[in-house]
């Protein structure tokens, strides 16, 4: 758990503007007519139609992308009852979770009343304002009660996520954690040590998953839930049962498979653990002390398969893996309730989910490399951005199989790439490269596969079939890497350059490397001792045929591994320089900016080269360059040594490359803004175009500015992509990501495809 002092807290929601939330406008409202669209005399258009048709609020107005979470105060977190206005803080979050894992706005609505009726008098008042309401921090019975009329009165998705939401996910982990310990589910027996909202409405999932009713042991404050108790009320009655001599916690964990706790913490000694079957299984998920502490349990119990509701331990029962997801399907096909088989349906979709290849980013988050289905990871980690693209369309086919859906999907692949675009994760480009790649993989050398990252990226691409991966380095130390990280790259090639069986290969690469050299510096020794360093030596492979292309430059300075490709290889034919290029994805697309790796301060001339090469890659993608050449100028305001080179770089595009779709020099904003360019320069040969790549006066800005978009712009940068090269050779930036390797392969393999060197 993060530690922090109180007042950081305070300061994280006081500081700036108050609050965590805000309400932003979504459609223009610059001018006068966009205020009378949006308003007075114009909304009346829509009103009416509304009026006429109740179904087209989901078209006109933001209803079907909106939930409300509506509490009353009395249930807040570990809290309890602190009133409606003091439970503003919590539901401000939740609403802040809603939109940044499932794109969903949220109004929050603190209703100042603990009396039933007027609590769902009031959520029924404003419900037609939602698509969605979810139900928060409301305390036990009045919560069950509550969500039951609500549900029979109301046509939209509602949900009381303290009871459902743990629910679902402690039902996905149970799932797994008896799959993994050999354990049936209709034959475990399970203690549930806590009897209100949110425990009953586990005990139930866990019942509809396959546990047996009669095998459930559940405990309040006072004991267990027994038959001969006349103190319950009908939702503990439910799970009563003949006590048999068992009225105590530690009576009934003796023999239990399985414990679940909703209670508070420090109850559960390790003699209570020790008491339980053979591969127990422990939800300990009182917060923020769990009923057992998770090293206690461990200790006592090596066998155990062990789940918190914390974050800095194995298996977190999070409810963030389950209600953004529900309500995003739910309302994606205008479900007119969340029933049971929605919440089945995510439950099982987020088991399966657990069971798949863990992304590179979730193990970098988690420091660690190896996340995989086991004891330890039984469910996904709350940051997995598959969840969406995951849970969201299982429920919402669960809606429409139930018969609670009033729209339709049809299709799913569509829909998944829609969710992905939500959260800003759709790389249509990437997803195209790698179709393309996989069609015909390349043999990809990788100069640096003594360390972690190249292994790890090598191991994808050839289980992806990507690539086809060559690793040159120290036997021992990568045979070392690939043992110890558990990795599984099967016969794939392994090359040490100095190694004795490697002494033909590089005698006949330093010759070739002599002829091509020997004016340029090189003798005959100078070329036999570079053929042992691994960059020349894979340099020579592709240049031989023995590979398709190179990846470099992990480890090293970016222009070390450039230096053997250029004497090596050399320049594509008219090609004077070569340059570097990043994709930049954003949620407004893929931007292509160069150069931003190679070229200090281009003339004019080297900048019409470097626009050259950039349209040509960028036409590789299967895009139509859209070209703004930038400056602090716009056509000629200022005057200057960068924008006149790059006024006539614009020049001489303009009359060697008529076909090109290019302009400048002009500044970053009108060159994004279509709007602002048509206004103010109308003549711009952009105006009408959305400009898709963006060329930079030189290597500071280049360079500066695709690295402000990728910490400040949340924008995924793909890249560098080395320009110019007659084989493909890419270098990566110093410390590359495993992602970032792939995504570099993957371009790599589909340049190697289209070589003509």
């Amino acid at each position: 758990m993060a530690k922090f002092r109180k007042q950081d807290a305070l300061d994280y929601h006081s500081q700036g503007r108050p609050g965590k939330i805000e309400v932003v406008p979504t459609k223009p409202y610059s001018s006068q007519r966009d205020l009378t669209l949006a308003y007075s005399p114009g909304v009346a258009e829509p009103c009416l139609d509304i009026e006429k048709n109740p179904e087209d609020a989901y078209k006109y107005t933001s209803k079907g992308n909106l939930v409300a979470v509506i509490s009353n105060g009395t249930a807040v977190l570990g809290l309890g009852d602190i009133g409606a206005l003091a439970s503003k803080p919590v539901m401000e979050g939740k609403g802040m979770l809603f939109k940044i894992y499932a794109d969903i706005d949220v109004f929050d609505i603190e209703v100042d009343t603990k009396d039933i009726e007027t609590f769902i008098t009031t959520v029924k008042a404003i419900a037609p304002t939602f698509g969605g309401i979810n139900l928060e921090d409301i305390k036990a019975p009045e919560c069950f009660e509550i969500e039951r009329r609500l549900k029979e009165e109301l046509d939209i998705p509602l949900m009381h996520d303290d009871q459902h939401g743990t629910a679902i996910i402690s039902s996905a982990a149970l799932i797994n954690a008896c799959e993994l310990a050999g354990k049936k589910l209709e034959d475990v027996k399970l203690v549930v040590n806590g009897a209100g909202a949110s425990a009953i409405s586990c005990a139930k999932m866990y019942e509809a998953v396959g546990v047996k009713r009669s095998n459930i042991t559940m405990l309040d404050s006072k004991g267990v839930l027994s038959t001969e108790r006349d103190d319950l009320d009908e939702n503990k009655k439910y799970f009563a049962r003949p006590s048999k001599g068992i009225t105590t916690l530690e009576d009934a964990m003796k023999g239990a498979d399985v414990f679940v706790g909703l209670s508070k913490g420090n109850v559960v000694n390790a003699d209570m653990v020790r008491s339980m079957a053979d591969r127990p299984v422990v939800f300990a998920l009182a917060n923020p002390d769990p009923e057992i502490s998770y090293d206690t349990a461990i200790a006592a119990r090596p066998d155990i398969i062990m789940a918190t509701g914390r974050s800095d331990h194995p298996n977190q029962v999070n409810n963030v893996l389950g209600f953004p997801f529900i309500f995003r399907g739910a309302l994606d096909v205008r479900a007119t309730q969340i029933n049971e088989a929605m919440k089945l349906a995510a439950a099982y979709a987020i088991a399966q989910l657990a069971k798949e290849p863990v992304p590179d980013d979730v193990n970098l988050a988690y420091d660690t490399r190896n996340l995989s289905f086991g004891p330890t990871y039984i469910i996904p980690k709350p940051i997995d951005s598959r969840l969406i693209s995951t849970v969201a369309p299982a429920v919402a086919k669960a809606a429409m199989e139930s018969g609670v859906a009033r729209k339709s999907i049809t299709d799913w692949e569509a829909y998944k790439m829609e969710l992905n675009n939500r959260l800003g994760l759709d790389n249509k480009l990437m997803r195209g490269l790698v179709t393309k790649a996989k069609q015909n993989p390349k043999r990809v050398v990788f100069a640096e596969a003594d360390t972690y990252k190249i292994l790890k990226a090598a191991q994808l691409v050839r289980e992806e079939g990507i690539a086809k991966p060559i690793l040159l380095g120290d036997k021992t130390k990568i045979e070392r890497l690939i043992q110890e990280h558990n990795l599984d790259l099967g016969d794939t090639t392994l090359i040490d350059p100095r190694d004795a069986s490697q002494e033909e290969n590089r005698l006949r690469f330093a010759e070739m490397f002599f002829q091509k050299r020997k004016r340029r510096g090189f003798t005959q020794y100078e070329s036999k001792r570079v053929m042992q360093d691994r960059n020349y030596f894979g340099a020579m492979m592709v240049e031989t045929g023995m590979a398709d292309a190179m990846i470099s430059g992990l480890t090293r300075r970016y222009g070390v591994p450039i230096k053997p490709a250029l004497q090596c290889i050399g320049v594509q034919e008219g090609v004077n320089r070569v340059a570097g290029m990043y994709i930049m994805s954003t949620k407004q697309g893929n931007f292509f900016f160069a150069d931003t790796t190679m070229n200090v301060n281009p003339t004019a001339q080297e900048l019409v080269d470097i626009t050259v090469l950039t349209a040509q890659a960028v036409r590789r993608f299967n895009i139509v360059p859209r070209i703004a050449l930038l400056s602090y100028s716009n056509f000629g305001s200022a005057q200057g040594e960068i924008p006149e080179k790059v006024a006539e770089a614009v020049s001489i595009l303009h009359r060697d490359y008529p076909g090109l779709v290019v302009d400048g020099e002009m500044q970053g904003n009108f060159a994004l803004n279509n709007d602002l360019l048509k206004e103010q320069f109308p003549f711009s040969e952009l105006v009408g175009k959305k400009v898709n790549t963006l060329i930079f006066p030189n290597l500071a800005s280049g360079n500066i500015s695709y690295k402000l978009m990728q910490e400040l712009g949340n924008a995924e940068a793909i890249g560098p992509v080395l320009l110019g090269l007659r084989k493909p050779v890419h270098v990566l930036q110093l410390g590359s990501s495993v992602r970032e390797i792939v995504n570099m392969v993957t371009i790599s393999v589909v340049d190697a495809q289209s070589s003509k060197g």
